[in-house]
């Protein structure tokens, strides 16, 4: 694997973020950072080298950064396929668009799904790795991290790896109650911490500017009885699943057509000619 031209990789991730949509902070939807995109990206890229990979969620489209990274030929390793699954109809079709337009549709997927649905039965037990990075859980104990993740694990195979990405900060206690729950979530499933990138990645996050969060890279070393098939999220589960009082209540963001993608929204600005000209 050769080292990457940093450049090269800095503008192939800005394609990506000027083709995502506006994040919608109410969803807890706050991107990454476009230098550490690229260094997630690479991470990722090499760790689920050659696989099938699961995205619950993807906000950031670290998928699309993995994938336009290796299209690019600025790196020579990457996931053998991407399935997305999210809840936004923006991000579903923004992915269907952008890899369409660089040429690896055919390496990438994107379905509308709500993680407090069933997953699908063609989804589930299907992809050797999964990825999330879901609403860090501050006003909820960690439930809303636990649900991606259980999702992200009824979603891979038995040899299996998977990165979750949350918040890490040794001085804000919530960060590292809901990281030690999830990592005992993942044990008790058959996976161990395999490789963590402590403080790793910073946000776009007015309120916590400084807040960083990890990667945490597990590995399935167990085998696990399977269910046969998933269940709806229970309602106690939707309490503060964006923040506090802010459940879970919205089943999908659909998307308003526009002529404009990746353009200013006409509602943003008005033309102002000289006059008598």
């Amino acid at each position: 694997m050769r080292e990457f031209d940093l450049r090269a990789a800095i503008n192939a991730i800005s394609d990506v973020t000027q083709n995502r949509p506006q994040p919608l902070r109410e969803f807890d939807q706050i991107f990454m950072k476009v230098a550490d995109m690229v260094l997630q990206a690479d991470f990722l890229a090499r760790r689920f080298d050659g696989m099938d990979v699961v995205f619950i969620g993807d906000g950031d489209s670290i998928a699309l950064s993995a994938l336009h990274l290796k299209a690019k030929d600025v790196i020579d390793y990457g996931p053998n396929s991407v399935l997305v699954l999210d809840f936004d109809e923006r991000i579903v079709k923004s992915i269907i668009r952008f890899s369409e337009k660089y040429c690896f549709n055919d390496k990438i997927s994107s379905h509308l799904y709500n993680v407090a649905d069933p997953l699908p039965p063609d989804f589930l037990h299907s992809r050797d790795a999964f990825y999330t990075n879901p609403p860090w859980g501050a006003s909820n104990g960690g439930e809303s991290v636990f649900v991606f993740l259980e999702r992200g694990i009824e979603a891979v195979k038995e040899k299996a790896l998977g990165m979750l990405v949350i918040a890490d900060d040794p001085e804000t206690h919530w960060t590292q109650s809901v990281l030690h729950g999830s990592q005992g979530l993942a044990n008790s499933h058959g996976f161990l911490v395999a490789e963590m990138l402590p403080e790793q990645h910073l946000y776009h996050l007015d309120d916590a500017p400084d807040l960083k969060s990890c990667s945490c890279l597990f590995r399935r070393i167990e085998a696990q009885k399977w269910a046969d098939k998933s269940h709806s999220l229970s309602m106690d589960r939707f309490t503060n699943f964006y923040g506090r009082e802010n459940p879970l209540k919205i089943r999908y963001v659909r998307e308003q057509l526009t002529l404009n993608y990746g353009r200013a929204e006409e509602h943003t600005y008005k033309l102002e000619s000289w006059e008598g000209r």
